[in-house]
């Protein structure tokens, strides 16, 4: 019998499946069953290992001077790839954490900070017989400046408007698999950043279809 292909979804809080808050400090998740990350295993079902690596707070190549080094999803990533070798498949879905005002970075520079990530996955060989996984890479929906997080993502809101473009050229340019969420879902009008549950299944069917473009 084969073994089961490996998917490494690589995220922050919307990997993580966090739910819409209310009040600063709110860790409250989707429940299990209904996550995206589950149904997805569901539907790719037992030929694929989902492994959901999302980190609330995670940035693409960012220390977090005020949530802690461990933010940084370029510093954490070689060891999180090494850990779960061999990897079919890794998804990137970042870039909504470097739109706080705190980073000061515009859409570009995030776009280019993937790119980053994604010669790093190349470097790594934790792909099957030590090559390099296939790379999906997601752009996620503009964000909005409302709730308990407006200020935290102050000036967010218009530089998110241009971050699924620059993050397609990126993965063009890289020769991956670019996935846009746009089309598929938007944010909570709760706090302007998260996904409510009518998100989850549209989420797990456009990742459903990006791993079946790909081929083995």
């Amino acid at each position: 019998m084969n073994e089961p292909k490996t998917l490494l979804l690589f995220g922050d809080s919307n990997t993580h499946c966090t739910m819409p808050m209310r009040e600063l400090g709110e860790r409250n998740r989707h429940p299990l069953n209904i996550r995206w990350t589950s149904l997805l295993a569901r539907k790719l079902g037992d030929n694929w290992r989902v492994i959901d690596e999302g980190l609330p707070g995670r940035t693409t190549v960012h220390n977090d001077p005020i949530e802690g080094e461990h933010k940084n999803g370029a510093s954490v990533l070689p060891a999180i790839l090494e850990t779960h070798q061999c990897i079919s498949v890794i998804a990137i879905m970042l870039g909504t954490n470097d739109l706080k005002f705190r980073f000061g970075v515009n859409a570009f520079d995030i776009a280019q900070s993937i790119g980053k990530l994604i010669r790093i996955i190349r470097a790594s060989g934790c792909g099957p017989k030590g090559e390099s996984p296939k790379i999906i890479v997601i752009a996620p929906p503009p964000i909005k400046e409302v709730g308990a997080l407006a200020k935290i993502f102050k000036e967010g809101e218009r530089l998110s408007l241009d971050l699924g473009n620059e993050i397609k050229i990126v993965a063009e340019c890289e020769n991956v698999l670019f996935a846009d969420l746009n089309s598929h879902v938007c944010v909570s009008n709760i706090d302007g950043v998260h996904y409510d549950s009518v998100a989850m299944e549209p989420i797990a069917t456009l990742m459903f279809e990006s791993v079946r473009k790909l081929s083995f």
